[in-house]
């Protein structure tokens, strides 16, 4: 796999993947596009959720929709590191089974998801769920 980064000017820059997709990074906190490390949090909760919508959907639960909510702490120290993050992963259907989740959720978190398993090593990173029942 292959990427490349190239500086478009001020504290831009757009990373580009192997596959040709792009995206704009802005080292100046986030000011007008995600920064580097935002973007770490977004890959994080991407991968990790088409982990858990496709366990979910193996385990033939009737999901709707799968919204992750990310919080994360840094140290105070250079360089600012990530020291913890939590996924609160929100499942919305009608009837699912909270086994089911949790069971998604931690297979995602401890086998399946690259960016957790590699953030794992140096981050303390938890996770939660919440059901919600769409009406019948």
């Amino acid at each position: 796999m292959k990427a490349e980064v190239k500086w478009i000017g001020d504290e831009l820059f757009m990373a580009t993947s192997e596959s040709g997709h792009s995206l704009v990074l802005d080292a100046n906190a986030g000011a007008l596009a995600p920064s580097p490390l935002e973007n770490v949090l977004l890959s994080l909760g991407g991968c990790s959720s088409v982990d858990v919508v496709s366990i979910l959907q193996k385990a033939r639960q009737n999901i709707s929709g799968c919204k992750v909510e990310i919080a994360a702490k840094r140290l105070d120290t250079v360089p600012r590191l990530f020291s913890d993050i939590h996924l609160h992963f929100v499942i919305q259907g009608r009837d699912v089974n909270a086994k089911h989740v949790e069971r998604a959720v931690s297979l995602s978190a401890d086998k399946y998801c690259s960016v957790a398993l590699m953030l794992n090593k140096a981050v303390n990173i938890s996770h939660d769920f919440q059901i919600i029942n769409d009406e019948k």
